[in-house]
């Protein structure tokens, strides 16, 4: 039991870089972007090409980045410069990267047992040797998480940051103030796309394999980790607990956590529903069935319903 719920806990943290990417469009860019269940496996291909060749594993983690990033400028290429409604630019990416992670690594690519793997190589193992396996990929995992959190809070406390923020709640302000709208959302789809891509690579080291079919699903998964994240963020920062933290100068960054904070326990709780479902004898070819009721149920139990996804 200890094991299925240390292996639980690092597939939410891992899969919480997705809903980072898909907290960036949803939630602040107002940008329904399906291009999230191309840019996913296309991370993982990449990480499972570059693994099978030797390359050394901490050095696929920037270039999945960086590939995602790409992803996320051609979308923002096709809805900014050529005038193609947000929904079909993520739809026309989405298919086109299907047939671009087929070229990559075909339709399935295992990673073998004697390559390392960030979970595996050395400088993790100097210093978590004595932890076993499960253990260190929970640990690198938090560790990887905790830092991409760190540095997205980070961001959006700049200048460009706030833009990003403004643009999705009122973009003729942004347009106000002498900046391009455009090319801040092109920013903020090549900043999800990146971290989302970034997930598919660390999932990729995990699981030790690539499969074309592995993004099915993964936009839901982001956004019911968003919404189940957003509305536990809302619920408790109306709670007396956290009335009291405000009233504490001290305490009071503690009233109201970060978003990326919120998403992070929503990814979590999420994976750990479907992990319940499962365990309670549901076959394994059901996940995706189980996957869609439990984001049905997220959406009528916050309340919410497609169009307000977005203001999450």
């Amino acid at each position: 039991m200890l094991d299925l719920l240390v292996s639980t806990l690092t597939q939410g943290l891992i899969y919480a870089l997705i809903s980072f990417g898909v907290y960036i469009t949803y939630s602040i860019l107002d940008f329904p972007d399906l291009g999230v269940d191309g840019t996913f496996p296309l991370g993982a291909a990449v990480t499972a090409v570059l693994l099978v060749k030797g390359v050394n594993p901490w050095l696929t983690l920037p270039i999945a980045l960086a590939v995602g990033g790409l992803a996320g400028l051609f979308t923002g290429f096709v809805h900014v410069k050529l005038g193609v409604r947000n929904l079909l630019a993520g739809i026309i990416t989405m298919t086109a990267l299907f047939s671009i992670n087929l070229q990559i690594a075909g339709s399935n690519l295992t990673v073998d047992r004697g390559t390392e793997t960030i979970f595996t190589s050395g400088p993790v193992l100097a210093v978590l040797g004595n932890l076993t396996l499960m253990e260190r990929k929970l640990v690198v995992s938090l560790l990887l998480v905790a830092a991409a959190k760190l540095a997205l809070d980070a961001y959006f406390r700049t200048k460009s940051g706030l833009l990003l923020r403004a643009v999705g709640d009122n973009a003729g302000l942004v347009t106000a103030l002498g900046k391009d709208r455009g090319a801040v959302k092109l920013l903020g789809l090549v900043l999800s796309n990146a971290l989302v891509a970034l997930g598919g690579c660390i999932v990729c080291h995990e699981q030790r394999s690539f499969s074309a079919t592995m993004g099915t699903g993964q936009l839901v998964y982001g956004l019911a980790a968003v919404i189940i994240g957003v509305s536990l963020l809302n619920f408790y920062a109306g709670s007396p607990l956290a009335r009291a933290l405000r009233e504490r100068k001290a305490l009071r960054f503690l009233a109201v956590p970060a978003g990326t904070t919120a998403v992070i326990l929503g990814s979590i709780l999420y994976k750990l529903c479907v992990q319940a479902a499962l365990s309670a004898g549901l076959p394994a070819n059901m996940m995706k069935l189980v996957t869609a009721a439990l984001f049905l149920l997220v959406l009528v139990l916050s309340g919410r319903r497609g169009e307000e996804i977005i203001h999450a």
